[in-house]
């Protein structure tokens, strides 16, 4: 889709803004996750892109010569191509990298380090995921920017791809949700008449796992519905989500929640939840706290 140079630059000043007040928000446990890490490098290249992108079509009617290249308003939509591409290709070795972030962090499957390794790992991991996302998109990727010759009336405006990366999250992830509360209802069902070969341990563990994924799902709802809702039918509509824009900070909020109820609801370490030794990752806007039963506490 043929959007203006200054959209562009407006949607992208926009997001900007969006990234750097989501991090400041969470500054006090940012650097504790890889998805909080990752949220800032984002927020950092967004800034550059703005500036180099203001600078370019601000100055000299669009060319500027930097180390001795003659940069034009193609090199904007090249840019922002190029970005747009990086962007939707990362979506999902994000989603995959945070997936084990949380999963290690639930299940303790790690020793806990210092705050200040794992901060060093956690930004190892993110240039590297920069850098290989880059390599693919150059290298393996089928990507050709679109730079075609266009009328003067259109010489301020620029090819951007649409994103479908996020649907394909978004729909996995519910899925898998889904199907994790479609497996505590069937539990509850088979509880009401359970067989003689259950024991009172195996009800109580199937209690407690009910338990857990209802209450992550509801937590998860009561936080996030209005902007599920908002993304879902943002995602419906024919005009599609600009991919320099897809990958933001708010997304990456969003995610960080789903992820963790996702890894709540597969591990339920009700147990550990119970007594209040379960590690959960940090988030700013789900408050995940839950609540069960003396009786079912008495039999964990």
């Amino acid at each position: 889709m043929n959007i203006s140079i200054p959209s562009i630059l407006f949607g992208l000043g926009g997001k900007c803004l969006l990234n750097w007040t989501l991090v400041f928000l969470q500054i006090n446990h940012i650097s504790r996750s890889f998805l909080g890490v990752f949220s800032i490098s984002l927020a950092v290249i967004d800034t550059a892109l703005v500036l180099f992108v203001t600078t370019l079509h601000v100055l000299a009617d669009g060319y500027v010569f930097l180390l001795g290249l003659l940069l034009t308003r193609y090199h904007v939509c090249l840019l922002v191509q190029i970005l747009g591409q990086v962007y939707s290709a990362l979506q999902w070795p994000v989603v995959v990298v945070a997936a084990l972030d949380h999963f290690c962090t639930v299940t303790q499957r790690l020793r806990p380090t210092a705050a200040r390794t794992r901060w060093f790992v956690y930004v190892f991991v993110t240039v590297f995921t920069w850098y290989l996302t880059a390599l693919y998109v150059f290298l393996l990727s089928d990507f050709l920017p679109v730079l075609d010759d266009v009328s003067h009336s259109q010489i301020n405006h620029c090819w951007v791809f649409h994103t479908s990366q996020i649907l394909q999250v978004v729909t996995l992830l519910l899925l898998t949700l889904g199907c994790a509360a479609l497996g505590a209802e069937c539990s509850t069902r088979l509880l009401k008449n359970p067989p003689v070969k259950y024991q009172t341990a195996d009800l109580s563990s199937t209690h407690s796992r009910v338990s857990v994924v209802h209450q992550a799902v509801r937590m998860l709802l009561n936080t996030w519905a209005l902007f599920l809702i908002f993304m879902v039918v943002l995602l419906l509509l024919p005009v599609g989500i600009p991919a320099c824009l897809g990958l933001n900070a708010a997304w990456l909020c969003f995610l960080n929640s789903l992820l963790i109820a996702v890894v709540l609801c597969v591990v339920c370490p009700a147990s550990q939840l119970a007594q209040g030794l379960a590690a959960l990752p940090p988030d700013s806007f789900c408050e995940w706290r839950f609540k069960f039963s003396l009786a079912a506490e008495d039999r964990t």
